[in-house]
């Protein structure tokens, strides 16, 4: 199943191609890489009319090139949501447009909820469910990352929204020693969500490998969940990462635990500007009681 990013206002993604995306935030248009984009791109003048460029390099890494000197930040809004965007050494902006669909996805199961919702937020970046998470009215949101530059920036989009009254815990760990220590804590969640990436390391050069540890971590995350629980979220960007093993990791754990609950893994992808092509932007477990 597809599940299109195409409400968006403040973000277009205009083309893409030639392992290239060209796209607007609001007024700033950049060209950066998308492995996906595996086809040839369209002959479009705009290619040339971007503010920003990203160039790999072959040895691992790039560099930006700016036509013009852009501000150090500035913010896009999605419906009533407000972020900070700002292109980073590592070609991304601080947002994943793609997670739209998914923000959308838990508003509604936190409005709908009629009770009282403690959301975790694992590998949570810079707060995109985070912020859509407390602002949709969960009692409390921990908000989990390695990255201490990227929990701070997720502060930052705390204020933008005006959240500061709500409960939002900011806490930098390594995800599968916080859940432990969680779980002999004897917390307990009616969401739970992970972005995991690839390959990583955490705050005391924890390693990390998508392949090795995420069955472990989901395992170990289902057991925070309470007995009213509501959804559990795993989203997947790498390129390769099959869907049905998503889907089979997700089901051996959570349906086991709650029968009456479904798992849905989808796939993200966003609708290209004057086209019926849509970019594919990695998958998401979706678990729904």
């Amino acid at each position: 199943m597809i599940v299109l990013a195409d409400k968006w206002q403040d973000y277009q993604l205009i083309d893409a191609g030639n392992k290239d995306k060209l796209e607007k935030w609001k007024d700033v248009t950049l060209v950066r890489p998308d492995p996906q984009a595996i086809w040839q791109k369209s002959v479009d003048k705009r290619w040339n009319n971007y503010d920003g460029i990203y160039y790999r390099s072959e040895k691992g890494g790039g560099h930006w090139d700016f036509k013009k000197k852009l501000p150090e930040y500035w913010t896009v809004n999605y419906k009533d949501l407000i972020f900070k965007v700002s292109p980073t050494n590592f070609k991304h902006t601080g947002l994943f447009p793609e997670q739209a669909a998914n923000w959308d996805w838990l508003t509604d199961i936190i409005h709908n909820a009629n009770r009282q919702v403690k959301v975790l937020n694992l590998f949570a970046y810079t707060g995109g469910a985070t912020i859509a998470c407390s602002k949709a009215g969960a009692e409390e949101v921990v908000h989990l990352d390695a990255a201490k530059g990227m929990v701070n920036w997720a502060k930052e989009n705390m204020i933008l929204n005006n959240l500061e009254d709500h409960t939002i815990r900011f806490i930098v760990d390594d995800a599968l020693k916080f859940v432990n220590r969680e779980i002999n804590r004897g917390h307990q969640y009616q969401i739970i969500i992970m972005d995991p990436p690839s390959y990583g390391r955490g705050p005391n050069n924890e390693l990390w490998k998508i392949e090795d540890k995420l069955e472990e971590l989901i395992a170990q995350a289902v057991k925070l969940l309470s007995s009213d629980c509501l959804a559990f979220l795993v989203n997947g960007y790498t390129t390769g990462f099959s869907p049905i093993a998503l889907d089979n990791i997700m089901k051996k754990y959570l349906l086991k635990k709650y029968p009456d609950g479904k798992v849905n893994t989808v796939e993200l992808a966003i609708p290209m500007q004057d086209s019926k092509m849509i970019l594919p932007c990695g998958i998401s477990g979706r678990f729904e009681r």
